[in-house]
C-alpha cells in the first residue's frame, strides 16, 4: 500500500510532509498526516510501504524508504523532564559531606573521606543510617544534620551546563519538574541564589523515596510516560526512572561514580547537561537507544595528550569523572584544521591553566571501547611529554576533580587508566628524563602551591 513523502527545507532541517495510507484489512480508509524528520540527502518525492498497517494510536509504525532506509512515523520526543536537585543542578556534595560526618562524629562514629562517602552514600538516605548509626532514632540524625548543614550551605553553587539546560528547556517548551529528598528550607535557600526554581513548573522536595512518588508526579502532571526524561547523579534516581515506566539519563557531576552508575543500566550517562543538550539538539529532542551509539556512525577521534613535567622533575596527574574517577593526563580533541601540537597547547591551557614547552612526540595508542570512560568510543591518541612553562600553578576546568604533582615512582603507584599508564611507561623505558636542576629543586616549594 504506496504513500508519498515531499520535502520542505528549514533551517537546515530535512521535514518531510506526507500523507500515510494506513487503511485496515477491510479496505476502510484512514488517512493521517504525520511531520517527520530524516537525516540524509534531502529528497523530492520517495515513495514507501507500510510493512505494519494496523496500529493503535501512540504506537509506532515502521517504514521502509527507498529500499535503503527507515523511520518511524510516531517518533518519540521528550517533553517533560524531570530533575534531581543535588549533583544535577547544584553542587553540594562539600557541604553534605561535611554534615554527614558532623553526625557521624557526633553518634560517636569514624568520619569519611570524600571518596569514602560517595562510594558509601545511597538513597533513601534512611538505608546510609541505618548502615553506620543504627544506634540513634533518626529525629536525632536529622536534626544534627541539617543544623550542620546550615551552616555550610553556602558553599553550595550551581552546576557547569545547568543554567544553560533550563534555559533549553523553557525555550523548547519542554515542562519542568523537580524530585529530590532535598530538604524544602535549604531548597528555598538555595534558590534565592541560584534563581532556580523559576525554572520549575512544579518541585517535589523533601521526598526520601522517589520511587513512592513517581507514579503520583505523572498522575498529578498528566505527564505522558514515554515522553519524560528523569535526570540525576544517583542510582536512586535511575532506579526511580525504571519504576515510574520513563527514560533515565545519569549524568557525572553529583555523588554516584561511572561504576555505579552503569551497574542501574540509564537510558544515557553524559557528562554533563551541556552534553545532554548537545544529544537532544542533535536528535530533535528524541531519547533512543541510536543516541547512544553515536560513534559506531563516526569516524574515530584524534585526541592530545600530554605528561607535563615541572622544573622539580614531577608529572601532572588530574582525576575525572568520565575516566572513572582514575587518574590522566590533560589533552582532549583535535579540532577541525588545527595542528595537533597547537591542539595539545589549547586543551593543557582550557583544562590547567597551564602554558607549555618542549613539546616531544612519544606515541600513538588506540582506545577502543574502553570500559574505563563514561561512554563507548574510538579514539586515536596523540602522547607527548612538554614542560611547564612558567608558575605550576593549575587551575582545573569543570571537567576535572582534582589535580596532583607528582614523582614518576609516586605516579605509577596511583589508579591511572589504561592509555596513561602505557605512556608513563613508555617514557619511562625511554630514560631520556633528566633529572631535577638545582634551580628547579629551589622552586619545589612554590610549585606546591
Amino acid at each position: 500500500m504506496p504513500g508519498f513523502l515531499t520535502t520542505k527545507n528549514t533551517n537546515n532541517t530535512k521535514n518531510f510532509w506526507g500523507i500515510v495510507d494506513l487503511a485496515p484489512l477491510e479496505g476502510t480508509s484512514n488517512i493521517k498526516r504525520r511531520t517527520l524528520n530524516v537525516e540524509g540527502e534531502i529528497l523530492s518525492l520517495v515513495t514507501f510501504h507500510v510493512e505494519d498497517e494496523d496500529k493503535n494510536e501512540g504506537e509506532k509504525t515502521h517504514f521502509s524508504l527507498c529500499s535503503s532506509c527507515s523511520l518511524w512515523l510516531n517518533q518519540v520526543v521528550i517533553r517533560n523532564v524531570i530533575f534531581d536537585w543535588s549533583g544535577t543542578l547544584v553542587d553540594d556534595l562539600p557541604a553534605v559531606w561535611k554534615a554527614t560526618n558532623f553526625v557521624l562524629h557526633q553518634a560517636d562514629r569514624p568520619e569519611m573521606s570524600l571518596d569514602e562517602f560517595r562510594a558509601e552514600f545511597s538513597l533513601p538516605f534512611t538505608s546510609f543510617y541505618d548502615r553506620h548509626t543504627p544506634h540513634v532514632p533518626l529525629p536525632q540524625l536529622e536534626r544534627w544534620f541539617h543544623t550542620s548543614y546550615r551552616q555550610v550551605q553556602d558553599s553550595v553553587r550551581e552546576l557547569p551546563y545547568a543554567r544553560d539546560f533550563l534555559e533549553f528547556c523553557r525555550a523548547n517548551k519542554l515542562r519542568a519538574f523537580l524530585l529530590s529528598t532535598v530538604h524544602g528550607d535549604h531548597f528555598a535557600a538555595q534558590c534565592r541564589v541560584t534563581g532556580f526554581d523559576a525554572y520549575l513548573e512544579r518541585p517535589y522536595t523533601d521526598v526520601w523515596d522517589k520511587r513512592k512518588k513517581i507514579h503520583d508526579i505523572l498522575a498529578e502532571n498528566q505527564l505522558r510516560a514515554e515522553e519524560t526524561l528523569f535526570i540525576g547523579d544517583m542510582q536512586h534516581d535511575v532506579e526511580t526512572a525504571h519504576h515510574g515506566g520513563i527514560h533515565s539519563c545519569a549524568v557525572l557531576t553529583g555523588y554516584n561514580t561511572l561504576e555505579q552508575l552503569r551497574a542501574v543500566q540509564p537510558d544515557l550517562i553524559v557528562e554533563h547537561l551541556g552534553e545532554l543538550r548537545r544529544l537532544l539538539e542533535q536528535n530533535s529532542l528524541d531519547i533512543n537507544p541510536a543516541m547512544k551509539n553515536f560513534e559506531e556512525t563516526h569516524p574515530p577521534l584524534a585526541t592530545v595528550g600530554a605528561l607535563i613535567f615541572n622544573r622539580a622533575g614531577k608529572v601532572l596527574m588530574i582525576r575525572t569523572h568520565k575516566w572513572s574517577n582514575l587518574w590522566g593526563i590533560p589533552g582532549g580533541k583535535i579540532k577541525w584544521g588545527e595542528p595537533s601540537e597547537a591542539a595539545l597547547r589549547r586543551e593543557i591551557l582550557e583544562e590547567t591553566g597551564l602554558q607549555v614547552a618542549d613539546i616531544e612526540f612519544v606515541l600513538v595508542q588506540d582506545c577502543i571501547h574502553s570500559k574505563e570512560f563514561y561512554r563507548d568510543a574510538h579514539f586515536v591518541l596523540l602522547n607527548y611529554t612538554c614542560h611547564c612553562a612558567g608558575e605550576p600553578r593549575v587551575i582545573l576546568n569543570d571537567e576535572g576533580r582534582e589535580a596532583r604533582w607528582v614523582t614518576t615512582a609516586e605516579a605509577r603507584t596511583l589508579p591511572l587508566n589504561t592509555p596513561t599508564r602505557v605512556l608513563l611507561e613508555a617514557v619511562l623505558a625511554r630514560g631520556d628524563r633528566k633529572a631535577p636542576t638545582a634551580a628547579g629543586k629551589a622552586d619545589t616549594k612554590s610549585e606546591r602551591n
